[in-house]
């Protein structure tokens, strides 16, 4: 198979062959470096190489040419290959330029010359943007293969769980190919009970649990030990955060993750706020960093184990998996995250996985393609879903219960909102029922003002109503409030009298010595990425501190 393509445009001879000696001794092995010396041979180039049906990894591109700019050049090169990563050579005086390419071709970063030593400013860089590039180019086909029906709840559940988890496989819809309901036949013929899952080496699973698929498929499931300096219940931005920085810090750390790494910010299409990101990131797409970080620095991470209960009296913290396991720990961080709210709607419960959807569920854009999908809330995580969707959705309406689309969300989200043809906006309404026959088919809408009823057609459903915090595993072992929420901090003394030490709780720190809360689960957090992220990491600063007293 012929190797990607890294291609560098530049008209100075001295810079292209410089930038190409670069790239070819750090990145020969893997990709082709083709130089160009001009925006029309580079483009002559593009064109050449889709013809033979090669891929372009990565354009870089000097920004300040004489008869075509680097802008110019990625506007024309992107239409043949959109999914290449795009970054600008400029200098100095060029850097307004580059910025404002961001906006106008997606740029994913600029460099600015000279870019010496590689090592520092021109490596690292690539090294990111092709990293990302290999995460999103199409992967090989290795042999998982999901037989199932479109509108069937399980199936729904199963493809999502593989898609988060950054497991390749194939979907065969059985009403609709007649040869895949054959091959699921012969795999199961004692069973009619769907989906059926099909390996590479044909072992089979008819309707498998999350954990039993996991592990069939190379999933880290079960801890490699029983006992360790910190636990982290819990995968998302806090909990990754924490595993960070535990296994960083010289703690031996495990995380435990009940669905994919990422939590429900994992979920969310696009990040646009995010410090460090000028172009924003997909949730799955820091997800996957963060889990390559943690992993690299020592952290052990398992996935779809869920915590049944946990066991704090005593200076050592017990955690127990609902698979019977049990693990001990000198420091606990709870970075559980928060459980989607489930809404008492007619036709909700009955259409769940079959056009009713909680959270983007970005696995079924190709299903609602050129379709009327409906989003309800108004915050950003709906914002997101309903700028992703109207890509390739034929219209999406969003459904906001208060009089006022910026009440709850961000100012640049609701810009680029207003901005986008195929969204329309209905605010002050709510949905009242949804109905069909083994799907959604239609929605009816109530205008809380008026009181007004309206029956609209409607393919699809994604809701974003809000979530309450994941600490039922908890039961009574720390404090919380009436919603579920836990005390740290100085609230473990103002609103509970079960702090029995002489020093005062640690900042983060629950009603128990050692056991600390960051993210979404906590009473009082900003409920944002970054701040998730920061509580993680300097949760860590305190176990250390909580470990030095005992």
């Amino acid at each position: 198979m012929s190797r990607p393509v890294i291609l560098a445009v530049d008209d100075d001879p001295q810079v292209l062959a410089a930038v190409t000696r670069d790239l070819r001794t750090r990145y020969a092995e893997q990709y082709q470096i083709i130089s160009a010396s001009s925006g029309a041979d580079g483009l002559g180039v593009v064109q050449e190489l889709s013809e033979r049906g090669r891929t372009i990894a990565a354009f870089l591109v000097d920004q300040r040419m004489p008869s075509m700019t680097g802008t110019e050049f990625l506007l024309d090169a992107q239409r043949t290959f959109p999914e290449a990563k795009r970054l600008l050579l400029t200098a100095y005086a060029d850097t307004e330029a580059a910025i404002q390419a961001i906006n106008d071709v997606g740029l994913d970063q600029y460099l600015m010359k000279p870019w010496t030593p590689p090592e520092d400013t021109l490596y690292p860089v690539l090294d990111d943007a092709l990293d990302d590039w290999q995460a999103h180019a199409d992967k090989p086909f290795e042999g998982v293969r999901v037989f199932g029906t479109t509108w069937s709840p399980s199936t729904f559940e199963l493809k999502t769980f593989l898609a988060r988890n950054e497991v390749p496989y194939r979907f065969i819809d059985v009403d609709r190919d007649a040869e895949g309901a054959q091959t699921a036949a012969r795999a199961a013929p004692d069973s009619a009970e769907l989906p059926v899952v099909l390996l590479e080496d044909n072992t089979v699973f008819v309707n498998p649990t999350k954990s039993v698929l996991a592990e069939a498929v190379g999933i880290h499931t079960v801890p490699e030990s029983v006992f360790y300096d910190l636990i982290v219940i819990g995968g998302g931005p806090a909990g990754l955060a924490a595993s960070v920085y535990g296994a960083s810090e010289g703690l031996s750390t495990v995380m435990i993750e009940r669905e994919a790494p990422g939590g429900q910010a994992g979920m969310s299409s696009r990040i646009e706020n995010y410090l460090g990101f000028p172009k924003g990131i997909s949730g799955a797409d820091l997800a996957r960093r963060a889990i390559a970080q943690a992993t690299r620095l020592g952290a052990e991470l398992i996935t779809a184990a869920e915590v049944d209960r946990v066991d704090l009296v005593g200076p050592l913290k017990k955690v127990y998996l609902t698979d019977g396991s049990e693990l001990t720990c000198r420091a606990l961080v709870i970075a559980s995250g928060m459980t989607v709210r489930r809404l008492p709607i007619p036709g909700y419960e009955k259409f769940e996985g079959a056009g009713v959807y909680y959270g983007a569920a970005a696995t079924e854009a190709s299903t609602y393609k050129d379709r009327h999908v409906y989003v309800i809330g108004g915050a950003n995580s709906a914002g997101q879903a309903a700028v992703m969707f109207a890509r390739t959705s034929a219209q999406v309406t969003m459904v906001v219960r208060s009089g006022n689309l910026g009440d709850r969300m961000s100012a640049y989200l609701v810009d680029q909102i207003q901005s986008i043809d195929n969204i329309d906006v209905l605010t002050s309404t709510t949905v009242v029922e949804v109905t069909g026959t083994d799907r959604v088919e239609h929605v009816c809408l109530k205008n809380v003002e008026s009181g007004d009823l309206e029956t609209r057609d409607a393919a699809a459903l994604f809701v974003f109503v809000g979530a309450i915090p994941h600490s039922d595993f908890l039961e009574d072992a720390v404090k919380k409030n009436r919603a579920g929420f836990v005390y740290t901090g100085t609230d473990v003394r103002a609103f509970t009298d079960a702090w029995q030490l002489k020093r005062d709780p640690l900042p983060l720190e629950t009603s128990v010595p050692g056991v600390f809360a960051a993210g979404d689960v906590r009473e009082g957090a900003v409920r944002r990425v970054a701040n998730a992220v920061g509580e993680g990491s300097i949760a860590v600063s305190f176990v250390h501190r909580y470990l030095d007293t005992v």
